[in-house]
C-alpha cells in the first residue's frame, strides 16, 4: 500500500499526519509520501505585484522567497514527525493548484490512499476558493481518500 499525506501546516493536517502513521504503523505500508502544494501567493492569499504597487519587484520576491522557505519548513516538520515514529517516508512539494496537484500526483504515482484533513489553514479562503478535501474526494479515481477531522 502507498500513501500519501497532504500537509500545510494546520491543526487538521497534523491530524492526518497522524492519522497516517497510524494506519503505517498498523499495516503493510510499502510507502509513505507528503505532499505540499505550494501556490505561489505568500500566505495564500490572493497577493500579486505590480508596478503600482508599495514594494518593489525585488521585496516582493523576498517575500516569496521567504514564504516557499516557510512553506518547505512544513514538509521537513512532517518529514521529522514520521521519522520520530519510526515510519520512513519522503517529502514532495508542488506548486500550483492545491487539489489538482494532489490528485494528479497520487494518480501519477500509483498511491492507493491520500490521507487529508477535512479542513486547511483556509478561514476565508475556503469559501472562495472551495475545499481542497472536498475537491479532492470529487476529481481522484482509482484511490480512496481519507478525511481526517
Amino acid at each position: 500500500m502507498k500513501i500519501l499525506v497532504c500537509t500545510d501546516g494546520s491543526e487538521q493536517s497534523r491530524k492526518a499526519l497522524e492519522k497516517a502513521a497510524e494506519i503505517a504503523s498498523g499495516c503493510r505500508v510499502d510507502e509513505v509520501a507528503v505532499i505540499h502544494v505550494y501556490d505561489n501567493k505568500p500566505d495564500g492569499s490572493m497577493y500579486y505585484w505590480d508596478e503600482g504597487s508599495s514594494i518593489t519587484r525585488d521585496q516582493f520576491n523576498k517575500i516569496q522567497e521567504e514564504d516557499k522557505d516557510k512553506r518547505k519548513n512544513i514538509l521537513l516538520e512532517a518529514l521529522k514527525f514520521f521519522e520520530d515514529k519510526g515510519i520512513k517516508a519522503r517529502t514532495i512539494f508542488k506548486e500550483g493548484h492545491p487539489s489538482h496537484n494532489i490528485v494528479k500526483v497520487a494518480q501519477d504515482e500509483g498511491f492507493d490512499m491520500i490521507v487529508i484533513g477535512s479542513r486547511g489553514l483556509g478561514g476565508l479562503n475556503k469559501v472562495f476558493l472551495g475545499s481542497v478535501s472536498s475537491a479532492v474526494v470529487q476529481e481522484v479515481r482509482d484511490c480512496s481518500v481519507l478525511t481526517v477531522k
